[in-house]
């Protein structure tokens, strides 16, 4: 038996099905690698397209790769690795902007564009750099939190049982822990003029030491689902090639389109007239989030609610961590200088408005738990805001971020009052606890 995968050997249409999902996820990569090679003379919507559509084949195919392996790592790590592979693209086409943002500024000075761009009305490399990061972090919490709540309340209700929420177990008190650590310091971040290297020093640390934590959870099964399923049932030699090739092939995959991924994209906005901004904000991240949000999505069906939530609880520690911690590093390699990526007036409005819909999410998991209710706030808000921004005149787009900013803030506030006797355990569970003494309790 392979800890991990049914007693009985996946049945013949359903290995059939799993490789044919492979298969699929693999021919979707084929046109970006060969566009980004041949440089052809198309439209560049259906250029974004390719590269987009690579993009998540090849995270697909990353997501599936890293749920394999839980097999040969420990839980909590495995989740954290999974986390973390899950969200590759998106850090790839968020260091494409850094580094254009820094070469940017390496021509142009902190205007980080020449004037001809300025005077075109076009989005500066700096402002797209943190447009991919915000966007990328809001649509985790207000879809991805959410749709694990609203999967597993509707499989339940199909089933004659009423839930009013999903519950995570005590160990998951560690992310929550970091992410908490990571979010109140990014609240800071709005008040700068630039993210430092001081910043990027702070925010690793605080990634490897939630890495260093997590490394020390117990091994135990994983619930596979999907291709990775039928990987689980390879010998352990032909698993960890099967998880190695997925690995390098995806990786190279998402080498050769994030930056054409990223141009095509600009491009598509000034050949239209639609804001850059929104549609690396919004149409990147969510190439990137797709087969993440897919597999939360299946362990919700599943009613594994704690693997789908956990999965994005850590992905969105990654996010706030390493994501924006790497920026700055690459942004001052690319100038040539110490300098941190710039934040223009726009961009602390949208950071501040990133931070705050993270301390209400963090907020709304000081139980260990997420309700109905709960979730649809998260989901009611980014929507209404996400509206609000698209429609709204262009004077009135900082007040409506400052508004939703406060909405959050507000009732942050109120439910950590509210749960303000959980919060000693769930600071020493998070920091302190053995984990031994989390997972038996759990």
């Amino acid at each position: 038996m392979i800890p991990g995968v049914p007693d009985d050997p996946v049945p013949a249409p359903a290995r059939g099905r799993q490789l044919t999902y492979l298969g699929l996820a693999g021919s979707l990569t084929i046109p970006g690698v060969a566009f980004s090679r041949l440089h052809p003379d198309i439209h560049d919507a259906l250029l974004a397209l390719v590269f987009g559509i690579a993009v998540i084949g090849a995270a697909f195919l990353l997501s599936w790769a890293a749920e394999a392996a839980q097999l040969d790592i420990s839980a909590g790590l495995a989740i954290a690795v999974l986390a973390f592979i899950a969200v590759l693209p998106e850090y790839a086409v968020g260091l494409v902007f850094a580094l254009k943002g820094g070469h940017a500024v390496s021509l142009h000075g902190p205007a980080c564009q020449s004037a001809a761009a300025r005077m075109a009305g076009d989005e500066s490399p700096c402002a797209l750099a943190l447009a991919n990061m915000t966007g990328s972090n809001r649509l985790l919490i207000g879809v991805g939190w959410a749709m694990v709540v609203f999967v597993a309340w509707r499989v339940y209700r199909k089933r004659g049982t009423r839930i009013d929420g999903v519950a995570l177990e005590r160990a998951h008190s560690v992310e929550l822990g970091f992410l908490t650590v990571a979010t109140l310091y990014s609240l800071s971040l709005p008040l700068k003029r630039t993210i430092t290297l001081v910043d990027a020093a702070i925010l690793i640390a605080i990634f490897a030491a939630y890495m260093v934590r997590i490394s020390k959870a117990p091994a135990e099964e994983p619930d596979l689902v999907g291709p990775a399923a039928l990987i689980g049932t390879f010998t352990t030699a032909g698993r960890r090639a099967a998880v190695v090739a997925l690995f390098v092939v995806s990786a190279l995959v998402i080498l050769a389109c994030a930056e054409p991924f990223a141009e095509s994209l600009v491009d598509t906005g000034r050949r239209f007239g639609i804001n850059e901004f929104l549609l690396v904000q919004w149409l990147a991240p969510l190439a990137s989030e797709a087969p993440e949000l897919l597999v939360a999505g299946l362990y919700a069906y599943r009613l594994n609610t704690n693997a789908g939530l956990g999965t994005l609880v850590s992905s969105k520690v990654n996010q706030w961590t390493l994501l924006i911690g790497t920026m700055p590093i690459a942004f001052a390699l690319a100038s040539g200088s110490l300098h941190g990526l710039p934040i223009i007036a726009r961009q602390r409005e949208e950071l501040l408005l990133t931070a705050a819909q993270s301390i209400f999410a963090v907020a709304t998991l000081c139980s260990l738990s997420l309700s109905v209710r709960e979730a649809a706030f998260l989901f009611g808000l980014f929507w209404a805001q996400f509206l609000t921004g698209a429609f709204a005149p262009d004077h009135l787009h900082g007040l409506q971020l400052l508004f939703f900013s406060g909405v959050y803030l507000v009732l942050a506030a109120r439910i950590v009052f509210s749960d303000r006797r959980a919060l000693p355990t769930l600071v020493k569970d998070g920091f302190r606890t053995p984990y031994a003494q989390l997972a038996d309790d759990g």
